[in-house]
């Protein structure tokens, strides 16, 4: 499997709408209606800074929401993805491991993914950066929500 352009240090999606768009106008608008309402106290003015607080809230919802749906996908496509590839022993012990490791072994190549759920079930890659930084060829993952 040819190696991706991306790698640990690159890895991290940047959505520019969301990231820096979006989170920068809503909390500018939040802390400006805040300020406002602070300084000529109503009714309408803490109602104008609690739903600008909501609009924080639901930004950052939607997007925890669709990150729990790509750690489902993620996780399904990684235990066929094991199936095929691990020998019997390790496959029997598919089940042991967690979401997070999973999110974390995505990122291996064919190659070298045996090794890897070894370690990972060994006890020897415990966290998610961990099981990233322990990747040597990466398999990049440009569909990312």
């Amino acid at each position: 499997m040819a190696q991706s352009g991306q790698t640990y240090a690159t890895h991290t999606r940047w959505f520019p709408p969301v990231h820096y768009f979006l989170l920068p106008l809503f909390l500018i608008n939040f802390l400006v209606v805040t300020w406002a309402a602070f300084k000529n106290p109503s009714g309408s003015a803490l109602w104008a800074a609690l739903m600008a607080f909501a609009l924080i809230v639901f930004l950052f919802a939607s997007r925890l929401m669709a990150m729990a749906v790509q750690d489902r996908v993620i996780r399904l496509e990684e235990r066929l993805r094991m199936r095929e590839l691990l020998p019997a022993d390790l496959q029997a012990r598919i089940g042991e491991l967690t979401r997070e490791q999973f999110v974390g072994l995505r990122f291996a190549s064919n190659g070298e993914l045996p090794a890897l759920v070894r370690r990972v079930l060994a006890g020897e890659l415990k966290r998610v950066t961990d099981i990233k930084k322990a990747v040597t060829q990466w398999r990049g993952d440009d569909l990312r929500a």
